[in-house]
């Protein structure tokens, strides 16, 4: 009899003990993770960024760089380039998956080839000296999707964005200047400009937006 009772408050003991420890780590905890997840303006939905109809066009910590009709003006500014020189091409399409890694180092012939070609091409798109083209313009970042570019690579698209909106340069650098964040506590890393966030200011939409489903 004593057996039986014993037996049956460490059942009842260790039951409770399951009941707790489900209450606490499969509901409380992942409760309180997804909540603080989701504090803030970076937040675990990954910091999207929406176009004026409120529909996603991407993300504030990715880079992807708008791909220009063929056949019309180039109206947004442009992103670093891809950090990755895994193929003949220097630039990129406007695709985060084409960020891949690479070893190339500063005595690469490879990677001093790809920046000379990204510097004579970015100058005559600008209509700059290709001396006026600053380097963050033709280098990519170590993640490769930086989603921010110099305030200087940003001052050299101003006239181009310009002419192809039909905004004053005036308006366009306003733009620049509201979307030109400062170093981070006021000394660590450079001021940037997030490009995204510049383009939706500037008109940059998702594309069939509201038309699916109908």
């Amino acid at each position: 009899m004593r057996f039986t009772i014993g037996f049956l408050r460490q059942m009842w003991a260790g039951l409770l003990v399951l009941l707790a420890l489900t209450a606490v780590l499969g509901v409380l905890y992942p409760a309180v993770v997804w909540g603080v997840g989701r504090i803030g303006s970076d937040s675990a939905e990954g910091s999207p960024v929406h176009d004026t109809n409120g529909c996603p066009v991407g993300s504030a910590l990715v880079g992807v760089d708008p791909v220009a009709p063929a056949d019309g003006p180039d109206p947004f500014f442009h992103a670093r380039t891809p950090g990755s020189v895994a193929d003949a091409d220097p630039f990129a399409p406007g695709d985060p998956a084409a960020a891949l890694p690479t070893n190339q180092g500063p005595s690469s012939e490879v990677l001093a080839e790809f920046v000379e070609a990204r510097r004579t091409a970015i100058a005559e798109r600008e209509g700059v000296a290709p001396s006026d083209v600053p380097v963050d313009a033709v280098t990519g970042s170590g993640s490769g999707i930086d989603p921010d570019i110099s305030p200087a690579y940003a001052a050299i698209q101003v006239p181009r964005v310009a002419a192809a909106t039909g905004l004053g340069e005036s308006r366009v650098r306003e733009l620049v200047t509201e979307h030109t964040e400062g170093r981070q506590l006021g000394f660590l890393g450079e001021e940037r400009v997030n490009v995204l966030e510049l383009n939706v200011a500037l008109g940059l939409t998702a594309p069939d937006c509201g038309t699916a489903g109908g």
